[in-house]
């Protein structure tokens, strides 16, 4: 595997884990009461996952212009980190949501 490959692979799994980390961060905001903190972690994981989806389009678009991107474990663990993440911070957006709603009640 060469030196840009894992670059990439690192790159997916360290702005997963970033933003997983920020959305689980504003959760526990929103648990607190603490409403704009949950959505600056939101947005802060929102910057995060495209700072991810920016190098899996680049990704894309080698492959696209016929140079093959090599896929491995490395690579589907990354993407894997990179899933996660946007299901997490999805979900973390829908728990917001309610605890806001329940706040106001």
């Amino acid at each position: 595997m060469n030196e840009e490959h894992m670059e990439v692979v690192m790159g997916l799994i360290m702005h997963g884990g970033n933003a997983k980390g920020y959305a689980y961060q504003a959760i526990q905001d929103a648990k607190a009461g603490n409403f704009d903190e949950a959505d600056q972690k939101i947005e802060l994981a929102n910057q995060e996952l495209k700072a991810a989806h920016d190098t899996q389009t680049g990704m894309l678009t080698q492959e696209a212009q016929g140079n093959h991107v090599e896929v491995d474990l490395y690579m589907v663990h990354g993407q894997d980190h990179l899933m996660n993440a946007i299901t997490f911070k999805d979900l973390a957006v829908e728990i917001i949501e309610l605890l806001r709603r329940l706040d106001e009640k």
